[in-house]
């Protein structure tokens, strides 16, 4: 492919003091999600589990090896397969929450989605990403190069996500009435501190942003739609109701990017072509979501399926 060399000569101007700054909001959105979640939602999970399995299954296994076979197929350029590779190996974005209340899916399961996927990637994320980047066989020869060690990645997703959720629910626990005047406050805060931070790194990267937007914004419409169309799959063959095939479609579609970026700046060098499919990912899927959940708002109200 010719633009393979081009693009994984891509950039990100991003520095060591941005990189702990992000780490810190990104552990103030986990917190403030975990601050809304009790013990009392996860035994109601355990009662009526197959909504919360079809999710982990939908983002844990479908997602990643679809992934896989998507890049398979396209054979992108090194960088950007192994970019699509990372974004599907996170959890899902606090924001789905928001975008699943708009869409009238399950607003509970969406909440509760997002705490489990949290405690989850902190195995499967690192797990997910080496074994299809090592499959894939340009995609080997690169995380060979900078040699990525799945124990630092998951000690890093712990402490990014991890460690913040179970904060958060002692807090719950310990100052329950608290804790929900604080969540409200906490999320908004630092959801705007996160898109701070996200326009903050697109203003200093300007140049690249308008010089490959036209050669990645294919695979990441392409790999955001495929993402959404797993989560209708597996809610579909689970038989779920229409609130959590709604959910389904939202929590799969809405991936946690900026964990992504992190992982990219601290493992990889911030290499252009990782960190901007995943910056892409991070733009358009908030876009998409909001298109697609006024539509799934509107086929609620309208009694369609």
């Amino acid at each position: 492919m010719n633009d393979a060399p081009y693009l994984d000569q891509a950039h990100i101007q991003f520095d060591e003091h941005s990189l702990w700054v992000m780490n810190i909001a990104l552990g103030l959105v986990m917190f403030g999600i975990s601050l809304n979640l009790t013990t009392r939602d996860f035994k109601q999970l355990w009662r009526a589990p197959k909504p919360v399995l079809a999710g982990l299954v939908s983002q844990f296994l479908a997602l990643p090896l679809v992934t896989f076979l998507l890049v398979s197929w396209l054979n992108p350029p090194a960088g950007v397969g192994l970019g699509m590779i990372m974004v599907a190996a996170c959890p899902g974005g606090n924001v789905s929450n928001f975008i699943t209340q708009l869409a009238k899916g399950n607003t509970a399961l969406s909440i509760s989605l997002t705490a489990l996927a949290t405690a989850v990637a902190v195995v499967m994320t690192p797990l997910n990403f080496t074994l299809y980047a090592s499959l894939w066989t340009p995609g080997s020869a690169l995380i060979q190069e900078v040699t990525v060690d799945v124990w630092s990645m998951a000690i890093l997703v712990g402490l990014l996500l991890g460690l913040p959720l179970i904060l958060g629910l002692w807090v719950r626990h310990r100052y329950p009435i608290q804790a929900k005047k604080w969540a409200m406050w906490i999320n908004r805060g630092a959801l705007l501190f996160f898109l701070f931070l996200i326009i903050a790194a697109v203003s200093q990267n300007l140049l690249q942003i308008k010089t490959y937007a036209g050669l990645l914004f294919g695979y990441v419409f392409l790999h955001q739609a495929m993402a959404m169309a797993v989560g209708y799959g597996i809610s579909r063959m689970m038989r779920l109701g229409i609130e959590n095939q709604k959910t389904l479609v939202i929590e799969t579609g809405i991936q946690n990017s900026g964990l992504g970026l992190m992982l990219i700046f601290t493992f990889f060098e911030g290499r252009g072509s990782m960190a901007l499919i995943a910056a892409f990912w991070g733009i358009w899927h908030l876009i998409s979501g909001l298109v697609v959940g006024m539509v799934l708002r509107y086929l609620h109200n309208g009694n369609r399926v």
